[in-house]
């Protein structure tokens, strides 16, 4: 399954040129196949994808605690594995910064 259709299954509107930017921007980490996850049970990446995806990349200023609560929403919303594109997408519509990708 794609990234794109992966996302449109929590997404449906979800943006093919956002996508595609997206695994443009992440496409080193994509190669790993343990990188293509985000794993929820380790508190250490989850503050990784708050201070680097979040903070960082989407420029989000909210208390951690608020995006920590973000990022466990997405987390609730897909079940199973979580594709890091998927959990990132999420997030960015979250936030209203999918522009950041050209959305």
């Amino acid at each position: 399954m794609s990234a794109l259709e992966d996302i449109q299954k929590y997404a449906p509107g979800a943006s093919a040129a956002v996508v595609g930017e997206m695994e443009k921007v992440y496409a080193l980490a994509l190669q790993n196949a343990d990188a293509r996850l985000v794993s929820y049970g380790d508190s250490a990446e989850l503050a990784l994808v708050r201070e680097n995806f979040v903070k960082g990349k989407l420029g989000v200023t909210d208390s951690d605690a608020s995006i920590d609560e973000a990022i466990a929403t997405v987390g609730d919303q897909v079940p199973g594995h979580k594709q890091r594109l998927t959990v990132y997408y999420l997030l960015a519509a979250h936030y209203g910064k999918l522009g950041v990708f050209g959305g």
